[in-house]
């Protein structure tokens, strides 16, 4: 199957197909999700809490995301692949070039995605040839509180003027997080370049999901904009006390999970 590149997201937008995108953070999970056929995978700072067990994405460094971009990387072969710019790795232009070319380099990522405005970062990565996804919105990495935004006139107006902005440096796409469906589709309806919304209505031009909350393998809290698709966090405790019990009652392991000794060899060991 072909890999899927930057023009065929954006040819998504022109011909009305509808985007799909999810996070993974390893090697089994991006190939699961590769083999599915979804469009693009994002290595989401949202490793930090879902993986890696931080209480927020702040304190995801460029490590933590080479190093799961780079196992992504490996389990992935035909979808697109995006790294998330951690907090902090492109507040000024020079840092911003440099780590994005660890996203490309190290990781073999296609393109990096930045939260915020974030105009002159995103101009600095695209001008050194790296595709760059906007974030707009709810942005966790400088959020107080997580709640909608652009509810109000003014506010949404300052994120449809920062959305034609982001198209102006030259991003491919923009995700739209925490929006009013309504605002969602506005700036959708006024932009060339896809939206990709994440609590954002159904009329962005692609959706994307944490891929531990559709499997019910984080349980910290849900979004409202959350579907869960499975419960496997259940399933695996279930299985997980079920190898408690079989050990503790000797049912496991059974004669078909042990190995055998020929009984010549057994009786030379018992003469010695």
């Amino acid at each position: 199957m072909e890999k899927v590149a930057i023009r065929h997201i954006q040819q998504k937008k022109a011909t009305g197909k509808k985007i799909t995108m999810l996070t993974a953070y390893d090697y089994f999970m991006a190939k699961l999700v590769d083999e599915a056929g979804i469009d693009a995978i994002l290595i989401g700072d949202s490793l930090g809490m879902v993986i890696l067990g931080y209480q927020s994405t702040t304190q995801v460094t460029m490590n933590d995301m080479i190093r799961h971009a780079m196992a992504v990387r490996r389990g992935a072969k035909r979808a697109l692949i995006i790294g998330d710019m951690p907090y902090k790795s492109f507040d000024t232009s020079d840092k911003a070039v440099a780590n994005a070319r660890r996203f490309i380099k190290e990781a073999g990522c296609d393109a990096v995605k930045l939260e915020g405005e974030s105009r002159r970062a995103a101009s600095a990565i695209i001008k050194d040839g790296i595709p760059v996804l906007g974030h707009l919105g709810l942005t966790p990495q400088t959020a107080s509180e997580f709640k909608v935004q652009g509810k109000d006139a003014e506010s949404a107006k300052g994120i449809l003027n920062a959305s034609l902005g982001l198209e102006g440096t030259g991003c491919f796409a923009i995700v739209l997080e925490c929006v009013p469906a309504k605002l969602a589709a506005t700036i959708t309806s006024k932009l060339s370049i896809p939206t990709i919304g994440i609590g954002a209505g159904p009329q962005c031009d692609g959706q994307v999901l944490v891929l531990n909350d559709i499997l019910g393998l984080f349980d910290r809290f849900a979004p409202r904009f959350v579907k869960r698709y499975a419960d496997l966090g259940d399933a695996a405790k279930k299985a997980i006390a079920a190898f408690k019990d079989d050990v503790e009652t000797g049912k496991f392991p059974g004669s078909e999970h042990s190995f055998k000794m020929k009984k010549e060899e057994l009786e030379k060991l018992k003469c010695e």
